[in-house]
């Protein structure tokens, strides 16, 4: 009788991938590097362990959104005292803060938790085309579509 593969922590490997955002759509860039994250494009992927690769995010600030959003879009975060609630739109986000903005996309589509928490440690974003990851020896990743 066959039994499921489960992979195990310590015989992961692991590897470092380049993205450019350049031109690329928010929604559909997070998408795909969450799953890299999580480690679905690879056949030993296990739901409850970390299988994922580290991924490097490169001119987060050039980064596209579809339709309105860039004036419609809000995010929202609260001091959590009374009157605390402060909003930015994609616009502001994406001049001042394109990192975070590409962040919470990508970590919204990770499993919550501690396992959704130590794979979103694996994720490094760059708002310009410098990183400080050259020692790693990152490869590029072509993204579908």
């Amino acid at each position: 009788m066959r039994t499921t593969y489960m992979a195990k922590a310590s015989e992961i490997e692991r590897k470092w991938y380049v993205v450019d955002a350049a031109g690329q759509t928010l929604g559909r860039l997070a998408s795909e590097v969450a799953s890299i994250l999580r480690g679905k494009h690879k056949p030993t992927f296990t739901p409850h362990v970390d299988t994922g690769d580290h991924v490097i995010i490169i001119n987060a600030e050039k980064i596209e959104l579809t339709g309105n959003k860039l004036a419609d879009k809000i995010y929202y975060r609260h001091s959590m005292y009374p009157g605390g609630l402060k909003t930015r739109t994609a616009n502001e986000m994406r001049t001042n803060y394109p990192e975070r903005m590409l962040e919470l996309a990508i970590k919204g589509m990770l499993p919550k938790g501690s396992l959704g928490r130590q794979m979103a440690k694996k994720l490094h974003v760059y708002a310009g085309s410098e990183h400080k990851h050259q020692a790693q020896q990152p490869e590029v990743y072509e993204l579908r579509g």
